[in-house]
């Protein structure tokens, strides 16, 4: 049966890089949806983050980054998988070459990324941001590429969009919490305090002996119950923080993919990590959050802002004066005491 034609454009936008950049072009993607609803909007995604795109409201269609190694060899392979699917625009939110390259020999007729890197050459509609000066939040850099498109469409005051952008159903989330507070003998009625303490690679964060501080700090009144999360390769760094906790804790590891981590997420009362796609991830579903940051100019709490709402996230970095990376020169005892004045 041939597929009926949309009513709006096809639009493809692209985010294929790791987990915390792709949720922070959820925002970008709930602008683009509002604002065209009648529009087919597809992702290109790694295989990484494709089960998150694919629980997207705003996302019809996603498609995979072959992730050939070579910029020329995969871009041309991006432009195979593209091209057949008649898009009317793209939008790059991140520029890279083989994207640039693919999208330009899918004959994309309207191409919008940033005007930065060789790579802008490959598209037709380029917009100036300095990311690099971290004047923005990242997210924020990401929508203003769609308000571009917008603006082409006749759409120069879109309608905004706020924060949740992922979420399940109440019910399935009030179910999954009951059995994790069975399975792990939680009395009912503790608050239950997400922690992450690894960072994939990411920006700096704190050591474990913070975390622990940290959490030593926020568990003095026992009503609370900590949950140590932990991504792929991150199981036995959730264990060594967990010796030293001595409240109650648990180990949550991500063993059952994104989508069913997301869904732990979705009943914790704070996330508490430094700049890494679980943290993004919390965000994105309004949870609250409380992140550590370096100062480093392109790793600033500014630019790697999460989505959720501003009463619910807090940030903190080295104070003035110390080294831009030195997460040391934090003060766990006072973070934690704004922490638990402010979240919980």
């Amino acid at each position: 049966m041939k597929k009926k034609a949309p009513a709006g454009p096809k639009v493809l936008v692209i985010r294929n890089d790791k987990l915390g950049d792709f949720m922070l072009a959820w925002p970008a993607l709930a602008l683009l949806r509002r604002n065209l609803p009648q529009a087919r909007i597809a992702v290109l995604v790694p295989a990484y983050t494709a089960p998150l795109a694919e629980i997207c409201s705003d996302v019809d269609q996603v498609l995979i980054d072959p992730r050939l190694p070579g910029d020329w060899r995969n871009g041309r392979a991006m432009a195979r998988l593209v091209k057949p699917e008649g898009f009317d625009a793209s939008i790059t939110l991140f520029s890279r070459f083989d994207t640039g390259l693919g999208v330009r020999l899918a004959g994309i007729p309207a191409r919008y990324a940033p005007a930065t890197k060789l790579a802008q050459f490959f598209h037709d509609r380029r917009l100036p941001q300095r990311r690099s000066r971290s004047e923005k939040p990242e997210y924020e850099y990401n929508q203003d590429l769609v308000r571009a498109y917008l603006s082409d469409q006749g759409i120069s005051s879109p309608k905004q969009v706020t924060a949740p952008y992922l979420s399940f159903p109440t019910a399935e989330i009030k179910k999954l919490k009951q059995a994790y507070l069975k399975q792990h003998k939680i009395p009912a009625g503790r608050q239950l305090v997400f922690v992450h303490a690894g960072h994939g690679g990411s920006a700096n964060n704190l050591s474990l002996g913070q975390y622990g501080h940290l959490i030593r700090e926020l568990a003095a009144p026992r009503k609370r119950h900590f949950v140590l999360t932990a991504g792929p390769g991150e199981e036995q760094q959730a264990r060594r923080l967990g010796n030293l906790v001595d409240g109650p804790h648990s180990i949550l590891v991500s063993k059952s993919g994104l989508v069913d981590f997301a869904k732990h997420l979705g009943f914790a009362d704070l996330f508490i990590s430094g700049s890494t796609g679980p943290l993004h991830l919390a965000a994105a579903m309004d949870r609250p959050t409380a992140a550590f940051y370096p100062r480093r100019r392109s790793s600033t709490a500014l630019r790697w802002q999460t989505v959720n709402a501003e009463h619910k996230r807090l940030a903190f970095m080295p104070p003035e004066g110390a080294g831009e990376s030195d997460m040391t020169s934090i003060d766990v005892t006072r973070a934690a005491a704004t922490i638990a004045k402010q979240l919980l």
